[in-house]
């Protein structure tokens, strides 16, 4: 049965009439897909409904095809075969014009942000408004504000991008998405890189727009606790076909192999219960000294203070995890053990030296022994995969070059990325990307190795291949491994000690099972918030 949307215009197109609320007329739908890229196929014979006013939550596997389906949504891409319709329209029968015009009924939320660098925060927001209607620019940045309210980033208005954490930048994303009151809005894992208090919010405001609006929502995601929180109607891709259409719950149950592998990757349920299956095992105290410590240390930054005494001490050969909301200052800790900061105060002794007081050149030295794996990969877009594997090897070694393709070739097989040995970073996943990244910085056999958000944008059971490889890393070379991190499922498998920073003090410090029994709300929030249940 039709029902009639609430009295909410676009405000790219007023006199549009928006959708209506019946199942049986999706909003889109692709009907018999088929689309590969050269020569191998991404999405074989798919057909995937998005029901109007409902949300849809698309999971699989990383590089299964999830951001391949939403550019045919968009009309980015088009199908080599089947049809992709939106809003009744068959896209392949519409002139470009029309598509534009059909678009201005959707927002979009990235994944990689995609903020406007030279705006400041209400003007990205605002963009939409003031690029493409005829309303005022005071009128929009109103709208704007009520926004920027509604998701907490009140005080950040007149900031540049560069000056957000990537928490924030992800909301004012969000916010982007919405402002001009669209009828669908194409969620690309909206809730990747964020911790998981932060992601409770999100999945809130999502909640608001669709319970409030009629929202209709679909939603490429990672995450099963923000999956069983937002979603109507789950689908799961595999092998280039949606296998399963159902509810959460339905998903739990089902016993389609894949699903059932999935599933079981992403269950964090052992947190709840104190379980510790997947925990390191620390056979004794740790008598160690620190090989990177951190002491009394403070920062201060545009007058607000960041770092507020910090001791931190990070012992050899083993894994140490940092955790906390966005903001809290992981990252921030991270570039003082690099050098890359100095403190307004404090000491940080790498290998018993204070780093503090060294120029460059003592620096550079320091850094020989850090290996980093960036958030975001940081791959050279011009080399292969192979080349980019091999480039530190290649610039900054002697290595004989048959010693290089062995390593390289070791590395990718452990990584399960051999098949993208020859493909360019522009042809493969954002979770392909963090794995060709992890691969480049392991294979220089680094003393210290850091890793920042290793997990982010990986599937459950891509992010259980990294913990391994992390914990082999470690355990194989005896390298030092620093981990900043937002997945507890991840933290409470690879750590031997924890860090949990909140509002730039570490309000908690000790084993996983400290952890566990810490009876700081704050840490017992922030564990619980990204718990998954099995069935």
């Amino acid at each position: 049965m039709s029902t009639t949307p609430p009295d909410r215009k676009n405000l790219l197109l007023p006199d549009q009439v928006r959708w209506p609320l019946d199942d049986s007329r999706p909003a889109i739908e692709l009907v018999d897909v088929s689309i590969g890229f050269a020569g191998k196929p991404v999405l074989r014979g798919l057909n995937l409904k998005i029901r109007p006013g409902k949300t849809t939550v698309i999971i699989g596997r990383s590089g299964s095809g999830k951001s391949v389906l939403l550019k045919l949504m968009m009309g980015l891409l088009k199908p080599d075969s089947g049809k992709v319709m939106l809003f009744g329209h068959d896209l392949a029968e519409v002139s470009p014009v029309e598509i534009l015009e059909l678009r201005k009924r959707m927002g979009m939320l990235f994944q990689n942000y995609a903020l406007f660098d030279a705006l400041q925060i209400e003007e990205n927001i605002g963009f939409p408004l003031l690029e493409n209607s005829s309303m005022k620019r005071r009128d929009v940045m109103k709208l704007a504000g009520e926004l920027i309210r509604i998701l907490g980033l009140t005080g950040s208005e007149h900031l540049l991008p560069s000056e957000l954490s990537g928490g924030m930048k992800k909301r004012v994303s969000l916010a982007r998405a919405l402002i001009a009151n669209p009828e669908v809005v194409l969620f690309d894992e909206p809730t990747t890189g964020l911790d998981p208090i932060m992601i409770e919010k999100v999945d809130e405001m999502i909640l608001l727009a669709k319970t409030q609006y009629q929202i209709t929502g679909a939603i490429i995601s990672h995450d099963m606790a923000s999956t069983k929180r937002l979603a109507d109607h789950v689908c799961f891709l595999h092998d280039g076909q949606i296998i399963f259409d159902d509810t959460y719950a339905g998903l739990l149950a089902s016993e389609l192999p894949p699903i059932r592998v999935f599933v079981a990757g992403a269950q964090t349920s052992r947190l709840a219960h104190g379980a510790a299956d997947d925990a390191p095992v620390v056979a004794a105290p740790i008598t160690d000294q620190p090989i990177v410590e951190l002491v009394g240390i403070y920062k201060t930054f545009g007058g607000k203070p960041v770092l507020k005494g910090i001791d931190l001490p990070i012992y050899p050969k083993k894994t140490t995890v940092l955790i906390g909301a966005s903001g809290s200052g992981k990252s921030v800790i991270i570039k003082h053990i690099m050098g890359l900061f100095k403190p307004d105060r404090g000491e940080i002794r790498v290998m018993g030296k204070d780093i503090v007081p060294m120029k460059d050149l003592e620096l550079n030295e320091v850094r020989t022994h850090f290996g980093l794996l960036f958030q975001h990969a940081a791959l050279l877009d011009w080399l292969s995969v192979y080349d980019n594997v091999a480039f530190p090897l290649k610039e900054r070694t002697k290595t004989p070059k048959r010693e290089i393709r062995e390593r390289v070739l070791e590395i990718l097989a452990r990584l399960h990325i051999t098949d993208l040995m020859h493909r360019m970073p522009a042809e493969i996943s954002e979770g392909q990307k963090k794995r060709v990244g992890l691969a480049r910085a392991i294979i220089m056999r680094p003393e210290i190795m850091i890793y920042d958000e290793p997990t982010t944008g990986q599937d459950p059971l891509r992010t259980r291949e990294v913990d391994d490889m992390i914990q082999e890393t470690q355990q194989e070379f005896d390298v030092t491994s620093i981990v900043i991190s937002h997945d507890m499922a991840s933290t409470f498998r690879i750590a031997h000690m924890i860090a949990f920073l909140y509002r730039g003090e570490i309000a908690a410090y000790g084993t996983p099972a400290e952890l566990r029994a810490s009876s700081d709300p704050h840490v017992q929030h922030f564990i619980h918030a990204g718990a998954v249940e099995g069935r």
